[in-house]
């Protein structure tokens, strides 16, 4: 089933703990800030004046972006785009945007990740892209994509590419098991002990404790809602009911040893047991096939299926991923870079290009998912998944999912909680409420107000 709950959208007040301002700002863990000034208070950027050359530059991790820009720039000789490659966002990029943003410069649009728009909003990093038009746009965009750059009244980023989920699966593996891709958690626990019983190396699927991203996504898909604000306060509530299920359902597989937990997926480790046929699946995000395709041998034994639910709660899919196009607070010109980043996120010409030189995940655009998506694919067995199983899952998620200014720290608590787990037996569902302390103690940090949910 796929309910619609009622988001309640966070203000940038509220981000900033409802009065903190630049004080609270500037206590993000190695970031440096743009100082007092929000632009978004500031008189608009009037667009230039016809005639008028402007130059754009964006600040990305994709490769071959120019070549993105290139298509634009033939059709549109009064506003070019220059892009510059950075390293993946924690990987530098953030911390080079940042600094530029302090020294009162910057790119003007820049790779943003969906998890990471609020902390850049606790900066006075982000223009509000709505007091330029942003809203007229809205209806050529997945829900949940939108949800996450919508602030109250404000946008701030366009949504550029997104993580819809999948169950990707070896078919004679599932076979070999007397199994079918399962359509709930309990089927596909059902189907990791039919998996095991077909060798003792062999796992249907792995599950990560150093990365907290799909134990997130899986959370997310079961209705859990880690970060809201109420009156003028955070709410942490990560020891709810549906993210305490899905810990004590992954305590259970781990303890039964359902899963592989030595890699997590697409490592050298994980390739190697899918190549030689000792991990039967991977529940992943639509960019995940093209890291499939990597697996030795691998050419026609694939298939993907819609994610399992949890029984008759929550939503039909989740998400890992995701990054905007944002326009940085010193943009010169944020009028012509919204023209832009729209024209590269819902065109033709645009979604066709991002696809086929930056290897973009999900377009998130409603209308078109791009030429060499809506084709069957001879690599997966001949299906046409992305119209049978991505196009739907997009439509089919949490939308009352929010991110904090604490997202990379709360991942790095949950993580090490995580670890615990093999190193000392540590429950899972002790483990988040172990993470939960940390994470409360890190909106503290900020400055930000904040209490726990229960």
């Amino acid at each position: 089933m796929t309910p619609q709950p009622n988001r309640r959208p966070i203000s940038r007040r509220q981000l900033l703990g409802f009065g903190l301002g630049t004080a609270a700002a500037g206590l993000l863990a190695g970031c440096a800030v743009p100082g007092s000034t929000n632009v978004n208070k500031a008189a608009l950027v009037p667009a230039a004046v016809s005639g008028q050359k402007v130059e754009l530059t964006y600040w990305a991790w994709l490769k071959d972006l120019q070549k993105v820009c290139d298509v634009w720039n033939k059709t549109h000789p009064d506003i070019q785009v220059n892009a510059n490659w950075i390293p993946g966002g924690n990987s530098g990029g953030y911390q080079k945007m940042y600094s530029a943003l302090a020294a009162g410069g910057g790119p003007d649009i820049g790779q943003v990740e969906l998890r990471q728009i609020p902390e850049f909003m606790l900066a006075n990093g982000l223009v509000d892209l709505a007091r330029y038009g942003a809203k007229d746009y809205e209806a050529k965009y997945d829900d949940a994509a939108w949800a996450q750059v919508s602030f109250v009244d404000g946008i701030y980023g366009i949504p550029q590419d997104t993580g819809p989920m999948g169950f990707y699966y070896q078919t004679a593996l599932l076979e070999q098991a007397g199994g079918e891709p399962p359509t709930t958690w309990d089927e596909w626990r059902d189907l990791a002990e039919k998996v095991r019983k077909t060798g003792a190396q062999n796992y249907l699927e792995v599950f990560p404790v150093s990365d907290a991203s799909p134990f997130a996504a899986y959370a997310q898909q079961a209705g859990a809602r880690w970060f809201k604000v109420d009156g003028d306060e955070w709410v942490v509530d990560m020891t709810d009911d549906k993210t305490l299920m899905v810990a004590e359902f992954f305590d259970g597989v781990i303890d039964d040893k359902l899963v592989d937990t030595s890699a997590g997926a697409y490592s050298p480790g994980w390739y190697a047991s899918a190549a030689s046929g000792k991990i039967a699946a991977v529940t992943s995000a639509s960019w995940g096939d093209a890291l499939i395709e990597s697996v030795q041998g691998g050419e026609g034994k694939w298939k993907v299926a819609p994610m399992q639910k949890w029984g008759d709660t929550g939503f039909g899919s989740s998400a890992i991923g995701g990054s905007t196009a944002a326009v940085l607070a010193n943009s010169k010109h944020p009028k012509e870079a919204l023209e832009f980043i729209t024209w590269m996120t819902t065109s033709k010409e645009g979604i066709d290009a991002m696809i086929k030189h930056c290897g973009i995940g999900w377009s998130p655009a409603k209308d078109y998912i791009g030429a060499q998506r809506e084709k069957p694919s001879k690599w997966f067995s001949g299906q046409n998944y992305n119209e049978d199983v991505f196009v739907p899952a997009a439509k089919e998620q949490n939308v009352d999912w929010s991110w904090s200014p604490v997202t990379q720290s709360a991942f790095t608590s949950l993580q090490n909680q995580f670890r615990r787990k093999l190193t000392s037996g540590l429950k899972l569902t002790d483990a988040v409420e172990l993470a939960q302390k940390e994470i409360v103690q890190s909106f503290k940090d900020k400055g930000l107000s904040v209490r726990t949910a229960r």
